[in-house]
């Protein structure tokens, strides 16, 4: 006997169904693992992604419209969790307290990356060019040092100074870096 298909299980799944639903999530949860260490940082807990995107689709997938949605929303909620770490960084406050306090937290994703970009270019180059390294292309301090031409201390500050302008953008009421 074959093993039933994403498209057998998830309306089984939808309409309540247990183990259709223990099925669905068996199925999907190696395609989540794969785009949580596709979409979230280094430095990321892939396994907690995971657990809370499995946990997310359970809860949620009676609301799903359409079947053939089910891959995007299942990619945009690891995306969501994996864009988790980077609001906090950015406000510098428990994650909880994050999603509590930030109305802007509560926005697309699409919405959210606009501004970031915006945030980012902003940024005098010096600055722009530390936080890339370090946060986009996840060099080390040392590795970020070498190719700014510049001492580890003075890499370390401008990406402190970097992440501070990010936020005083982002978030107007942050206090500036000095």
């Amino acid at each position: 006997m074959t093993a039933p298909t994403l498209a057998q299980l998830l309306p089984a799944a939808r309409s309540g169904d247990t183990v259709a639903m223990e099925q669905l999530l068996r199925l999907t949860r190696p395609d989540i693992r794969r785009y949580a260490l596709r979409h979230c940082a280094a430095t990321t807990a892939t396994d907690d992604v995971v657990q809370e995107a499995l946990i997310i689709v359970y809860r949620r997938v009676g609301a799903l419209r359409e079947v053939a949605a089910f891959g995007g929303w299942v990619v945009r909620i690891v995306q969501r969790l994996c864009m988790r770490p980077m609001l906090a960084w950015l406000k510098a406050e428990p994650l909880a307290q994050v999603e509590d306090n930030l109305a802007w937290s509560h926005r697309p994703d699409h919405e959210l990356r606009h501004d970031l970009a915006l945030a980012i270019d902003s940024l005098p180059p010096i600055y722009r060019d530390a936080l890339l390294m370090r946060d986009f292309e996840e060099l080390t301090i040392e590795e970020m040092a070498g190719r700014l031409g510049t001492t580890r201390e003075a890499a370390k500050s401008r990406l402190h100074r970097a992440r501070a302008l990010v936020r005083e953008y982002l978030v107007p009421s942050a206090p500036a870096a000095r």
